[in-house]
């Protein structure tokens, strides 16, 4: 339980059946979670980790990463896999790995391939491409490509830019695809998963996440023995369905939160979690307000890292204070965490868990109770939406399973600052606003301005993003008190009263999202708040709405033109908002939140 990685206990999840070989790709994860949405249950292993110890398994996919096989450090894995019978799917990166491992050539590219690409079917195809039909859409995301096959492989599949977006040699079981079947653009893209995990390496299903909640109780009690259990609750999905189950397996006498309003909160979020937990175990969690403390450091920063950086030694510094005036660190009690599997790999977790997971590590109490085994984590075998749907079995109320995405370090990293004024530059697109915004484009993040645009359609911003360098990300102007270019960036830090200009901005959203009902057709709608504007209005609000299954890629999702128009005038009546605009990227190449 305390590591899925390293094997959970037996009862809690079957053996692999599929493995996945980490080459360092954003989607390893996505991956699994697709094997896993075939009721095969998958892990992620390390790309270096021997042949032998894959042998349990039916089938091997190597994922994409972005590194060049040319790279002297670049993933590697044992090549014995490739002799050993075992089905391997290479992808991205992992076709290239394959391709150079068996004899053939990799070109270096020397302009990459990023977006959306038609899938034109070559040759037969075999098992894998089954019920594929021709020129179906798919995501690219690589620079180098295969340049010549490997003996006894065929091309299978290509598009305009990749001679070899699929090779195969099916009586060797060896495929690879330079495309990525497990991303929702990819349209054709499970059913090819499928084609390997369940006809080429022939699993048989063997997962559902529902089933395992009478296990997963059975281990909660095995762990905890006689002790209590006490959490750092969020108020997310996650810690709240493992505090759920630790409460169903111990009784609520015996399970105690607390929860740290950071005061980087969304308006009426202390509320909401006090309410949850109250229902779910009273007077079992307390709030613990540190909201001056946060604030006090935070006055004045700009960098964004500086900003998860203080936040992360306050979060080590409060949690010491509470362990210490609760006596937590006596014997009688141990942790629990809602770790899901993502957090158990080195290389892998989503952006929330891992901020989080990373401040109770750096707590020094809490490294000698992890030490000590003393921690349960209920949920490490899982993925996010595997999480819901224990939720779900357990009860729990969809307005708490159904709730967006919220960054670890609130609204902080949503109010972007600026060390100075500076100009917007002028393209034939747009405006290059010299603000700097994180994105991922070949499998690795990047660091790039934003292109701001009268007008523009979704279609328009990807081929922008391509084209225009220096940026990865587009916004379209939805109303302003001045035009476009008239606009500047203006010199800014956090500051308690920019945090509750967006605060109200997101409150605002919320609520005429939730009135529309568009929130129940986006994934996730952060608002950003950024100082660009006019001398007296120097904010801007930026509305940025996207479509996902699990947040590891996303569509910028198109919001209806009378919402938008109401929500800009409402948002332009806050002093000193200047500007309204309507993030059209998608990630890739941008990231869902803006740092």
């Amino acid at each position: 339980m305390q590591n899925a990685a390293a094997g959970a206990r037996p009862e809690l999840h079957p053996a692999p059946q599929v493995l996945i070989l980490d080459a360092g790709g954003q989607y390893c994860h996505l991956i699994a979670r697709k094997v896993r949405e075939l009721g095969v249950y998958a892990e992620v292993r390390p790309s270096r980790t021997p042949a032998a110890e894959l042998a349990g398994a039916k089938g091997v996919i190597i994922s994409g990463g972005p590194a060049s096989v040319y790279e002297p450090a670049s993933p590697k894995i044992d090549p014995a896999l490739l002799s050993s019978g075992l089905p391997v799917l290479g992808i991205c990166y992992g076709q290239q790995l394959m391709a150079q491992i068996l004899g053939g050539k990799v070109r270096r590219g020397e302009k990459g391939e990023y977006g959306l690409a038609t899938l034109e079917r070559a040759g037969e195809g075999g098992e894998l491409l089954e019920g594929v039909e021709d020129c179906q859409q798919i995501w690219m995301s690589h620079r180098d490509t295969v340049a010549e096959l490997p003996a006894g492989f065929s091309v299978v599949g290509r598009t305009a830019a990749c001679a070899v977006a699929a090779m195969a040699a099916p009586g060797r079981r060896l495929y690879g695809l330079q495309f990525h079947p497990e991303v929702v653009h990819t349209l054709p893209g499970q059913r090819i998963l499928a084609n390997f995990v369940l006809r080429i390496c022939g699993c048989q299903p063997d997962w559902n996440p529902r089933s395992r909640i009478p296990a997963i109780e059975r281990e909660v009690r095995r762990v905890a023995g006689g002790r209590n259990v006490f959490f750092f609750v969020s108020g997310g999905v996650d810690s709240t369905v493992a505090f759920t189950l630790c409460v169903r397996a111990l009784g609520r006498d015996r399970v105690r939160g607390v929860y740290v309003d950071t005061g980087l909160m969304r308006e009426g979020e202390t509320g909401f979690v006090r309410q949850v937990f109250e229902g779910l175990a009273p007077g079992a969690a307390a709030i613990e307000d540190a909201g001056p403390e946060f604030l006090a450091r935070l006055e004045g920063v700009r960098d964004p890292e500086a900003k998860r950086r203080i936040i992360g030694e306050e979060f080590v510094r409060v949690q010491e204070r509470i362990l210490a005036s609760r006596k937590l660190l006596d014997s009688h009690w141990i942790l629990g965490q809602g770790t899901i599997y993502p957090d158990t790999i080195e290389s892998g977790g989503s952006e929330n868990a891992a901020v989080i997971k990373t401040h109770h590590n750096r707590v020094e109490g809490i490294q000698r109770l992890i030490e000590a085994g003393r921690i349960v984590e209920p949920l490490s075998s899982f993925y996010k939406d595997e999480v819901r749907e224990i939720g779900r079995e357990l009860g729990l109320p969809e307005e708490l399973l159904s709730r967006h995405p919220f960054p670890g370090p609130g609204l902080a990293i949503r109010c972007l600052c600026a060390e100075q004024e500076a100009q917007p530059e002028r393209v034939e697109e747009g405006w290059i606003v010299p603000l700097r915004s994180v994105g991922v484009q070949g499998d690795s993040r990047t660091y790039a301005r934003v292109l701001a645009a009268n007008r523009m359609s979704h279609d328009e911003a990807t081929a922008a993003v391509n084209r225009v360098a220096g940026i990865n990300r587009v916004i379209r102007l939805a109303g302003s008190r001045v035009p476009l270019d008239q606009m500047r960036v203006f010199p800014s830090a956090l500051s308690r009263e920019r945090l509750a200009l967006l605060r109200r901005a997101d409150a605002i959203v919320r609520a005429a999202s939730h009135r529309s009902g568009f929130d129940q057709r986006v994934w996730q709608f952060p608002v950003v708040l950024i100082p660009f504007g006019a001398p007296a209005a120097p904010e801007s609000i930026v509305l940025r709405p996207v479509e996902s299954v699990d947040g590891m890629t996303a569509q910028s999702a198109l919001m209806d033109e009378a919402l938008l128009r109401s929500l800009t005038e409402e948002l332009l009546s806050l002093e000193p908002v200047c500007g309204v605009f309507y993030d059209l990227t998608h990630k890739p190449p941008g990231t869902i939140e803006w740092e």
